[in-house]
Protein backbone atom coordinates (compact mmCIF):
# COMPACT_ATOMS: atom_id res chain seq x y z
CA UNK A 1 0.00 0.00 0.00
CA UNK A 2 1.07 3.27 -1.10
CA UNK A 3 1.97 6.10 1.77
CA UNK A 4 -0.47 8.76 1.76
CA UNK A 5 0.59 11.66 -0.05
CA UNK A 6 2.80 14.49 1.88
CA UNK A 7 0.99 18.16 1.30
CA UNK A 8 3.58 21.14 1.40
CA UNK A 9 1.02 23.55 3.23
CA UNK A 10 3.54 26.39 3.93
CA UNK A 11 7.84 26.42 3.63
CA UNK A 12 8.40 27.66 7.09
CA UNK A 13 7.62 28.74 10.28
CA UNK A 14 7.43 31.96 9.33
CA UNK A 15 5.35 31.45 6.64
CA UNK A 16 3.21 29.95 9.08
CA UNK A 17 2.94 32.64 11.58
CA UNK A 18 2.26 35.36 9.05
CA UNK A 19 -0.47 33.19 7.72
CA UNK A 20 -2.00 32.33 11.11
CA UNK A 21 -1.58 36.32 11.71
CA UNK A 22 -3.92 37.24 8.66
CA UNK A 23 -6.51 35.33 10.60
CA UNK A 24 -6.10 37.40 13.68
CA UNK A 25 -4.00 34.52 15.28
CA UNK A 26 -0.67 36.29 16.95
CA UNK A 27 1.28 32.80 17.34
CA UNK A 28 5.03 32.81 18.91
CA UNK A 29 8.37 31.91 17.62
CA UNK A 30 7.85 28.48 19.56
CA UNK A 31 4.43 27.57 18.56
CA UNK A 32 5.03 28.80 15.08
CA UNK A 33 7.90 26.62 15.15
CA UNK A 34 6.05 23.31 16.62
CA UNK A 35 2.94 23.77 14.38
CA UNK A 36 5.21 24.08 11.41
CA UNK A 37 6.91 20.85 12.25
CA UNK A 38 3.80 19.05 13.05
CA UNK A 39 2.60 20.03 8.91
CA UNK A 40 5.96 19.09 8.02
CA UNK A 41 6.15 15.55 9.87
CA UNK A 42 2.86 14.93 9.63
CA UNK A 43 2.89 14.33 13.15
CA UNK A 44 -0.10 15.05 15.57
CA UNK A 45 0.45 18.13 17.70
CA UNK A 46 -0.61 18.05 21.33
CA UNK A 47 -1.50 21.94 22.71
CA UNK A 48 -1.91 21.71 26.60
CA UNK A 49 -2.12 24.69 28.44
CA UNK A 50 -5.02 26.71 30.68
CA UNK A 51 -8.58 27.26 29.87
CA UNK A 52 -8.45 30.49 27.47
CA UNK A 53 -5.16 30.69 26.35
CA UNK A 54 -5.79 29.66 22.60
CA UNK A 55 -5.55 26.18 22.20
CA UNK A 56 -8.80 25.48 19.97
CA UNK A 57 -8.10 29.25 18.30
CA UNK A 58 -4.87 27.82 16.66
CA UNK A 59 -6.65 24.94 15.12
CA UNK A 60 -9.46 26.90 13.87
CA UNK A 61 -6.94 29.32 12.77
CA UNK A 62 -4.85 26.72 10.60
CA UNK A 63 -7.98 26.03 8.81
CA UNK A 64 -8.49 29.34 7.73
CA UNK A 65 -5.05 30.25 7.30
CA UNK A 66 -4.80 27.09 5.08
CA UNK A 67 -7.33 27.06 3.81
CA UNK A 68 -9.18 23.66 4.03
CA UNK A 69 -11.97 22.46 6.08
CA UNK A 70 -12.16 22.08 10.48
CA UNK A 71 -13.58 19.05 11.67
CA UNK A 72 -14.05 19.02 15.58
CA UNK A 73 -14.33 16.01 17.91
CA UNK A 74 -15.55 17.75 21.51
CA UNK A 75 -14.33 15.02 24.14
CA UNK A 76 -16.25 14.40 27.12
CA UNK A 77 -16.33 11.60 29.60
CA UNK A 78 -17.85 8.20 28.47
CA UNK A 79 -17.18 8.93 25.11
CA UNK A 80 -17.45 6.49 22.93
CA UNK A 81 -14.92 5.12 19.65
CA UNK A 82 -18.52 5.03 17.82
CA UNK A 83 -19.54 8.41 18.78
CA UNK A 84 -16.06 9.79 17.34
CA UNK A 85 -15.99 7.29 14.30
CA UNK A 86 -18.94 5.95 12.71
CA UNK A 87 -22.57 5.06 13.39
CA UNK A 88 -25.23 3.75 11.64
CA UNK A 89 -28.51 5.47 10.58
CA UNK A 90 -30.80 3.01 12.25
CA UNK A 91 -34.07 4.98 11.60
CA UNK A 92 -33.54 4.85 7.91
CA UNK A 93 -32.47 1.57 8.31
CA UNK A 94 -36.07 0.19 9.76
CA UNK A 95 -37.65 2.61 6.65
CA UNK A 96 -35.43 0.84 4.16
CA UNK A 97 -36.94 -2.68 5.55
CA UNK A 98 -40.55 -1.65 4.93
CA UNK A 99 -39.84 -0.80 1.84
CA UNK A 100 -38.19 -4.12 1.15
CA UNK A 101 -41.26 -5.88 3.28
CA UNK A 102 -43.85 -4.02 0.90
CA UNK A 103 -41.91 -4.96 -2.21
CA UNK A 104 -41.73 -8.91 -1.00
CA UNK A 105 -45.55 -8.66 -0.75
CA UNK A 106 -45.76 -7.18 -4.23
CA UNK A 107 -42.85 -9.07 -6.16
CA UNK A 108 -42.38 -12.66 -4.17
CA UNK A 109 -39.97 -13.82 -1.67
CA UNK A 110 -36.46 -11.88 -1.51
CA UNK A 111 -32.78 -12.49 -0.85
CA UNK A 112 -32.74 -12.42 3.27
CA UNK A 113 -28.54 -11.74 2.54
CA UNK A 114 -28.72 -9.40 0.48
CA UNK A 115 -31.62 -7.63 2.51
CA UNK A 116 -28.83 -7.78 5.06
CA UNK A 117 -26.27 -6.42 2.86
CA UNK A 118 -28.37 -3.22 1.59
CA UNK A 119 -28.95 -2.60 5.39
CA UNK A 120 -24.91 -1.62 5.62
CA UNK A 121 -24.87 0.17 2.41
CA UNK A 122 -22.88 3.60 2.17
CA UNK A 123 -26.01 5.57 2.25
CA UNK A 124 -26.78 4.08 5.66
CA UNK A 125 -23.93 5.05 7.39
CA UNK A 126 -23.07 8.37 9.66
CA UNK A 127 -19.50 9.10 9.67
CA UNK A 128 -18.49 11.03 12.62
CA UNK A 129 -15.46 13.63 13.12
CA UNK A 130 -12.73 11.14 12.80
CA UNK A 131 -14.04 9.29 10.20
CA UNK A 132 -15.16 12.81 8.16
CA UNK A 133 -11.56 13.81 8.52
CA UNK A 134 -10.05 10.70 7.04
CA UNK A 135 -12.31 10.57 3.77
CA UNK A 136 -12.20 14.32 3.40
CA UNK A 137 -8.70 15.26 4.21
CA UNK A 138 -6.85 17.60 3.49
CA UNK A 139 -8.26 18.95 6.40
CA UNK A 140 -7.65 20.36 10.22
CA UNK A 141 -8.93 17.47 12.69
CA UNK A 142 -9.94 19.21 16.53
CA UNK A 143 -9.98 16.56 18.98
CA UNK A 144 -10.78 19.32 21.95
CA UNK A 145 -9.97 18.54 25.79
CA UNK A 146 -8.92 15.38 25.14
CA UNK A 147 -8.19 14.71 28.90
CA UNK A 148 -11.60 14.78 29.57
CA UNK A 149 -11.74 11.20 27.55
CA UNK A 150 -11.21 8.12 29.69
CA UNK A 151 -8.01 5.33 28.48
CA UNK A 152 -10.19 3.25 26.30
CA UNK A 153 -10.64 6.11 24.34
CA UNK A 154 -7.02 7.23 24.18
CA UNK A 155 -5.57 3.77 23.22
CA UNK A 156 -8.33 4.15 19.90
CA UNK A 157 -7.08 7.71 19.31
CA UNK A 158 -3.41 6.13 19.56
CA UNK A 159 -4.10 3.07 16.29
CA UNK A 160 -6.15 5.72 14.45
CA UNK A 161 -3.43 8.48 14.31
CA UNK A 162 -0.47 6.15 14.27
CA UNK A 163 -2.28 4.50 11.26
CA UNK A 164 -4.39 7.37 9.40
CA UNK A 165 -7.07 4.66 8.73
CA UNK A 166 -10.07 2.96 10.44
CA UNK A 167 -11.69 -0.34 9.57
CA UNK A 168 -15.32 -0.24 8.75
CA UNK A 169 -16.15 -4.43 9.32
CA UNK A 170 -18.84 -4.15 6.59
CA UNK A 171 -17.26 -1.51 4.13
CA UNK A 172 -13.83 -2.60 4.70
CA UNK A 173 -10.79 0.15 5.29
CA UNK A 174 -10.96 3.71 5.03
CA UNK A 175 -7.12 4.88 4.69
CA UNK A 176 -6.94 8.87 4.62
CA UNK A 177 -4.87 9.84 1.01
CA UNK A 178 -3.91 13.03 2.63
CA UNK A 179 -2.99 12.56 6.62
CA UNK A 180 -5.52 15.36 8.27
CA UNK A 181 -3.54 18.05 10.25
CA UNK A 182 -4.37 16.72 13.95
CA UNK A 183 -4.64 18.73 17.25
CA UNK A 184 -5.53 17.68 20.44
CA UNK A 185 -5.80 20.34 22.78
CA UNK A 186 -5.87 19.47 26.88
CA UNK A 187 -7.08 21.73 29.92
CA UNK A 188 -4.76 18.94 32.11
CA UNK A 189 -7.58 18.17 34.22
CA UNK A 190 -5.72 14.79 34.32
CA UNK A 191 -2.69 13.52 32.57
CA UNK A 192 -2.88 11.88 28.88
CA UNK A 193 -1.23 9.16 28.51
CA UNK A 194 2.69 8.65 27.74
CA UNK A 195 1.68 6.22 24.93
CA UNK A 196 -0.60 9.53 23.28
CA UNK A 197 1.95 11.99 24.12
CA UNK A 198 5.08 10.36 22.11
CA UNK A 199 2.60 9.97 19.20
CA UNK A 200 2.80 14.08 19.14
CA UNK A 201 4.52 16.89 19.40
CA UNK A 202 4.05 19.23 22.03
CA UNK A 203 3.74 22.06 23.31
CA UNK A 204 2.35 24.25 26.24
CA UNK A 205 0.35 27.15 25.66
CA UNK A 206 0.86 30.05 28.39
CA UNK A 207 -1.08 33.56 28.83
CA UNK A 208 0.82 35.86 26.67
CA UNK A 209 2.30 38.68 28.12
CA UNK A 210 0.92 42.02 28.49
CA UNK A 211 2.37 43.69 25.38
CA UNK A 212 1.21 40.45 23.08
CA UNK A 213 -2.22 40.44 24.62
CA UNK A 214 -2.84 43.66 24.07
CA UNK A 215 -1.68 43.82 20.40
CA UNK A 216 -4.18 40.82 20.11
CA UNK A 217 -7.00 42.55 21.32
CA UNK A 218 -5.58 45.37 18.91
CA UNK A 219 -5.59 43.07 16.15
CA UNK A 220 -8.25 41.13 16.94
CA UNK A 221 -10.96 43.82 17.56
CA UNK A 222 -9.73 47.12 15.57
CA UNK A 223 -12.78 49.05 16.05
CA UNK A 224 -11.75 49.29 20.12
CA UNK A 225 -9.50 52.25 20.95
CA UNK A 226 -5.74 51.59 22.04
CA UNK A 227 -6.56 53.02 25.43
CA UNK A 228 -9.15 50.65 25.91
CA UNK A 229 -7.53 47.71 24.88
CA UNK A 230 -4.18 48.44 26.75
CA UNK A 231 -6.74 49.17 30.02
CA UNK A 232 -8.19 45.91 29.32
CA UNK A 233 -5.14 43.50 29.49
CA UNK A 234 -3.70 45.46 32.03
CA UNK A 235 -6.54 44.98 34.50
CA UNK A 236 -6.71 40.89 33.50
CA UNK A 237 -3.01 40.54 33.83
CA UNK A 238 -3.79 41.99 37.67
CA UNK A 239 -6.82 39.21 38.01
CA UNK A 240 -4.41 36.73 36.96
CA UNK A 241 -1.75 38.16 39.01
CA UNK A 242 -3.36 37.54 42.38
CA UNK A 243 -3.96 34.20 42.28
CA UNK A 244 -6.60 34.40 44.00
CA UNK A 245 -9.18 33.37 41.58
CA UNK A 246 -11.28 30.22 41.26
CA UNK A 247 -10.99 30.78 37.04
CA UNK A 248 -8.23 33.36 35.75
CA UNK A 249 -9.93 34.53 32.87
CA UNK A 250 -7.99 34.10 29.46
CA UNK A 251 -7.72 35.70 26.41
CA UNK A 252 -10.85 34.75 25.10
CA UNK A 253 -12.39 36.22 27.80
CA UNK A 254 -10.33 39.60 27.32
CA UNK A 255 -11.47 39.87 24.33
CA UNK A 256 -15.06 39.76 25.63
CA UNK A 257 -14.50 42.08 27.84
CA UNK A 258 -13.42 44.69 25.50
CA UNK A 259 -16.25 43.90 23.08
CA UNK A 260 -18.81 44.58 25.72
CA UNK A 261 -17.23 47.35 26.54
CA UNK A 262 -16.78 49.08 22.84
CA UNK A 263 -20.80 48.25 22.67
CA UNK A 264 -21.36 49.97 25.24
CA UNK A 265 -19.57 52.95 23.69
CA UNK A 266 -16.80 53.10 26.48
CA UNK A 267 -13.75 54.96 24.90
CA UNK A 268 -11.36 54.28 28.70
CA UNK A 269 -12.00 51.72 31.74
CA UNK A 270 -13.38 52.84 34.98
CA UNK A 271 -14.25 51.61 37.92
CA UNK A 272 -17.91 51.91 37.42
CA UNK A 273 -18.09 50.31 33.62
CA UNK A 274 -15.49 47.88 34.83
CA UNK A 275 -18.07 46.59 37.68
CA UNK A 276 -21.05 47.06 35.54
CA UNK A 277 -19.60 44.24 32.89
CA UNK A 278 -17.75 41.60 34.68
CA UNK A 279 -19.43 39.09 33.79
CA UNK A 280 -17.99 39.21 30.41
CA UNK A 281 -14.36 38.40 31.86
CA UNK A 282 -15.45 36.43 35.38
CA UNK A 283 -17.56 33.73 35.38
CA UNK A 284 -17.54 32.55 38.68
CA UNK A 285 -19.98 34.65 41.56
CA UNK A 286 -16.79 34.27 44.03
CA UNK A 287 -14.52 35.71 40.99
CA UNK A 288 -16.60 38.17 40.74
CA UNK A 289 -17.21 39.59 44.66
CA UNK A 290 -13.29 39.33 44.80
CA UNK A 291 -12.34 41.35 42.05
CA UNK A 292 -15.29 43.89 42.93
CA UNK A 293 -14.13 44.96 46.03
CA UNK A 294 -10.70 45.34 44.92
CA UNK A 295 -11.53 47.11 41.93
CA UNK A 296 -9.78 50.54 42.55
CA UNK A 297 -6.24 49.13 43.14
CA UNK A 298 -6.44 46.64 40.18
CA UNK A 299 -6.99 49.30 37.79
CA UNK A 300 -4.71 51.42 39.38
CA UNK A 301 -1.85 48.52 38.93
Amino acid sequence: MEDPEHVEYVSSAPELARRLGETGYLADDGLATIAYLALRLSRPLLLEGEPGTGKTALAEALSQGLGIPLVRLQCYEGIEASQALYDWDFPRQILHLRAVEATRQSNGPVDVEEVEKSLFDERFLLARPVLRALRESPAVLLIDEVDRADDEFEAFLLEVLSTNQVTIPELGTVRAAVPPIVVLTSNRTREVHDALKRRCLYHWIDHPDLAREIEIVRVRMPEVSAQLAAQVARAVHAMRDTNELLKPPGVAETLDWAGALHALGEQVLDVANAAATLGAVLKYREDADRVRGSLDRLLAS
